[in-house]
């Protein structure tokens, strides 16, 4: 198959296009050809195109700085001699001069299929951006990795933040593209945008469901996002990123994992079980222990639970990472009532509201955790039209 970047660097048409305009290039790690070759080389060795600017997402260009809310400078690129400006600095929107460095940009990120990573909120930014000074966005498309399955509760009004876009839920299934043209629909934005899309994506086709197993590569996209199960886990796994609990990070499977050291996880696995038995289906829950390098817990020994989503008996369309966390985080209230769950900073910059209910865009989530008596049937009732309305209000932007 064909990513966008291979399709533009592969048709003498689209490349002649972009001739005598000022390209740039919003990329990170990730952001390879077939071969591995970065985006900036290979975009830099063709005739047609003058690169002009480059732009990196959080993480960085080179997707360097581990935790999140680390800010990354402005540089110059020693190989190419221009101005990388970074999008998660001083400022998350370009800055106005910043635009006046390019005609036309190309964005090529590859994403995880969850409306928390930061890199689609960019994505919005951008696009208002060159609205305002009449600029060209392409997006080169990449796969969602983990796949078309929708999951979560709509943001609400009021929860809009860097990692909350617009009304969408938890896991979207869209790619970047697909999403662009939603955004630019939805915020109604006067913009010249254009996809080029892949060749060959099936989402619907395993093993991979959304990312081609065995055919390309698997590049970090961020530091944390080390392979394929841990893609498949994030709707879920990242709302740890508001709770007191360990995430992994610090170990070697980083957001596929959560525990503490003053849980029992066995005893965990079993209330999540007695809970919601269904809402376990496609994945495999394993009692495990970690003692993590860095960041929550570093240096103590947890007890945790790995959810597994690489065997055998993976079954895509039945996982539902969003109702995993969820009742990983339900059973330890029940066994620990007054277990400090929550933590209580300024994530992402939003200040005012818990780090949770950033997350997840709104107060549901938590409240229904919090609830002595509410159910999974009562998360169920709450999730499932919003889901449903998802899949209805994305379907014209599909185009795959």
């Amino acid at each position: 198959m064909n990513f966008g970047l291979d399709r533009l660097l592969s048709d003498h048409a689209l490349r002649a296009e972009l001739k005598g305009r000022r390209v740039a290039l919003l990329a990170h790690p990730a952001s390879v050809t077939k071969d591995l070759t970065h985006a900036i080389d290979a975009l830099a060795a063709c005739p047609e195109i003058r690169l002009s600017a480059a732009f990196g997402p959080q993480h960085g260009m080179k997707g360097d700085l581990q935790d999140n809310m680390m800010e990354s400078p402005d540089y110059r690129d020693p190989v190419h001699n221009i101005p990388v400006f970074s999008l998660y600095g001083e400022v998350r929107k370009p800055r106005d001069e910043w635009m006046e460095t390019f005609d036309v940009i190309l964005i090529d990120l590859q994403d995880l299929g969850c409306r928390i990573y930061t890199f689609i909120t960019t994505l919005l930014y951008v696009l208002e951006a060159a609205e305002k000074h009449g600029k060209t966005v392409w997006v080169l498309d990449r796969p969602n990795p983990a796949g078309r399955p929708v999951e979560g509760l709509t943001l609400l009004p009021g929860y809009e933040s860097f990692v909350g876009a617009g009304p969408m839920p938890m896991r979207h299934g869209m790619t970047m593209g697909e999403l662009g043209l939603w955004f630019v629909d939805h915020f109604k934005l006067d913009v010249d945008y254009r996809v080029i899309a892949m060749q060959g994506w099936t989402p619907e086709q395993g093993p991979g469901f959304g990312w081609p197993l065995g055919e390309r590569s698997w590049v970090n996209p961020s530091p944390n996002a080390p392979n394929l199960s841990m893609a498949r886990a994030y709707a879920g796994t990242v709302m740890l990123e508001g709770a007191t609990l360990s995430e992994g990070r610090g170990t070697t499977r980083p957001l596929e994992l959560f525990g503490a050291p003053d849980i029992d996880a066995r005893a965990v696995i079993a209330e999540m079980h007695s809970l919601a038995p269904e809402w376990l289906e496609g994945c495999i829950l394993r009692d495990m222990w970690f003692e993590p390098t860095f960041h929550k817990h570093v240096g103590k020994l947890c007890s945790g639970v790995q959810i597994h989503v690489d065997q055998p008996s993976y079954d895509h369309a039945a996982f539902k990472p969003w109702r995993v966390q969820a009742l990983g985080f339900k059973a330890i209230r029940r066994l620990y009532p007054d277990y400090d769950l929550w933590r209580d900073f300024p994530y992402e910059y939003a200040f005012g509201k818990l780090p949770i209910d950033v997350i997840n865009g709104g107060p549901g989530l938590r409240e229904w955790v919090d609830s002595a008596t509410a159910t999974p049937a009562d998360l169920d009732a709450a999730a499932r039209p919003d889901e449903a309305a998802w899949k209805e209000t994305r379907r014209p932007y599909l185009l795959y």
